[in-house]
């Protein structure tokens, strides 16, 4: 979008990052309340989570200092995620109504921020724009997945859906894609053909979060509503 030239060092350091940020998220929590098994395919994903560290880690040092910084900013927010940092406090996961923020916030650092100071392009208007639009895409897909989860859930989370009810979250999410798009028409680089790209991840999105249910199968989440952010990157690829 920004038309990076060298952006190899932070987008290979956010794809060995997400492996293992995720699969700790994921993992860590089960491990120490030893609900894990070490079957064959938990040590597959350890090996996996392993040489990604090491990945992570030599592809951070080849960052601009600054960025660096904000990675590790990034890194905290991740950790407070998933451990209980403060006594007698359950992790960030598990505060009620903070999940979405912090998903959706690390999300836009990572896949935005990151990029952009180690190119060392000045943030402006255009720049802030795209975050925004970003924070809500993520903020609507993260929607869907706690439509799904409703059932599974502990109450205490206060998720959109457990606050406000299913229908109206499918109403916030939709009225939230709306302004997805009009946000396009600030921009100072406005196009149609970006503009019908981004109504276009709009739909999807909109279609995946109004069909979303709690009897839904886990991959219609999992995989499919995942894979949104993979169509728009295709759809950059071949119409940005």
């Amino acid at each position: 979008m920004f038309e990076i030239q060298n952006s190899d060092a932070p987008a290979f350091f956010a794809f060995f990052g997400t492996i293992v940020g995720y699969n700790f998220v994921k993992y860590d929590a089960l491990a120490r309340t030893q609900k894990l098994q070490m079957r064959t395919e938990l040590k597959a994903i350890i090996g996996l989570s392993f040489f990604s560290f090491l990945a992570t880690v030599y592809f951070f040092f080849t960052l601009d200092k600054t960025t660096k910084i904000i990675a590790v900013v990034f890194l905290f927010l991740t950790l407070l995620y998933t451990l209980p940092f403060f006594p007698n406090r359950r992790n960030a996961r598990n505060w009620a109504g903070v999940k979405i923020y912090i998903v959706a916030l690390c999300w836009v650092g990572v896949s935005l921020v990151l990029p952009i100071l180690n190119a060392g392009i000045a943030f402006d208007s255009t720049i802030l724009l795209v975050g925004v639009q970003r924070f809500i895409l993520i903020f609507v897909l993260v929607l869907i997945f706690e439509i799904i989860d409703l059932r599974y859930d502990d109450p205490h989370l206060k998720t959109v859906p457990q606050q406000i009810g299913v229908n109206q979250t499918k109403i916030v999410g939709s009225a939230f894609l709306f302004l997805f798009v009009l946000l396009e028409f600030l921009d100072v680089n406005f196009s149609i053909q970006t503009l019908l790209l981004k109504i276009g991840v709009a739909a999807t999105t909109i279609t995946f979060l109004l069909f979303a249910n709690e009897k839904k199968s886990k991959y219609y989440s999992s995989f499919w509503a995942e894979s949104i952010p993979i169509l728009w990157w295709i759809l950059v690829v071949l119409f940005g």
